[in-house]
């Protein structure tokens, strides 16, 4: 005779396929996190993270908190290419890093067809500052910070002119960067970096939450709240230009003819 398969017998049958795959990744977020994964909901808006350092073409130390540009740029990609996603909130808490990498993340941001807004959130520091700026609208939380001070290298470096030559382009790309996306002036920007008797054993600033804005760094003091707000205003925005854009275009010639011949 053959065994009747009851539910309590049912529930101790493993699970195959999809709930395997479900409850695996449960387990791994109660493990990781400690706590149970909320499903996701269906959203029109792309959240990227940038915290920590921001890890370049050699790799920090697996301690280390980093965002990897290798890792962010296919993001960004996807991003612009699916029609689901409709804008984006670039979220940022990082100590900086990279000159290159923040500068590719940051002009990928600059370029991307959606409207983009970027809101700091405890720091913005050094090669995050030109992250920031590129979104369309930047906030700042009332504590957050941003550390402004010139390029430096690691490792060895030859004592040549040509390697403060190199430096100094460097840190006008930076310069002209920040300048072009944002209120703040070049002469500003840069009495700001080269300031001495702000910070301990270097030369910058610190300017924290409303100092940004006015200086005219960053747009607004706000929040997670403020941000979305205005991406999703941005986003109307966005539809309803496109809507009137194609409700003016004119009516191609061919079709013309053809209506005029219907209706005579």
């Amino acid at each position: 005779m053959s065994e009747k398969t009851t539910p309590e017998t049912k529930a101790e049958q493993p699970a195959t396929g999809e709930e395997a795959r479900k409850q695996a990744a449960a387990t791994e977020s109660l493990v990781q996190l400690g706590q149970v994964s909320v499903p996701p909901a269906e959203s029109n808006v792309f959240c990227l993270t940038i915290i920590g350092q921001v890890e370049g073409h050699l790799m920090l130390p697996p301690q280390n908190k980093t965002t990897k540009y290798e890792h962010v740029i296919p993001q960004l990609v996807a991003a612009e290419q699916n029609p689901k996603v409709e804008g984006l909130l670039i979220v940022l808490n990082t100590v900086g890093g990279d000159v290159e990498a923040g500068l590719a993340i940051a002009e990928m941001i600059a370029s991307l067809s959606k409207p983009t807004v970027a809101v700091v959130l405890g720091g913005g520091h050094s090669i995050g500052v030109p992250i920031a700026v590129s979104a369309d609208y930047t906030f700042i939380a009332e504590t957050a910070t941003m550390t402004i001070h010139p390029i430096r290298l690691n490792g060895l470096i030859i004592g040549v002119p040509q390697t403060f030559e190199y430096l100094e382009k460097m840190q006008e790309r930076v310069t002209r960067f920040v300048k072009s996306h944002s209120r703040i002036s070049e002469e500003k920007f840069k009495e700001l970096m080269f300031k001495t008797g702000e910070l301990t054993r270097d030369i910058g600033t610190t300017v924290i939450g409303q100092e940004a804005v006015n200086d005219g760094l960053i747009d607004e003091i706000g929040g997670i709240g403020e941000a979305l707000k205005e991406l999703n205003k941005r986003i109307a925005e966005r539809k309803a230009a496109s809507n009137f854009a194609i409700g003016s275009q004119p009516v191609p010639a061919g079709v013309e003819a053809a209506i005029g011949e219907g209706g005579a």
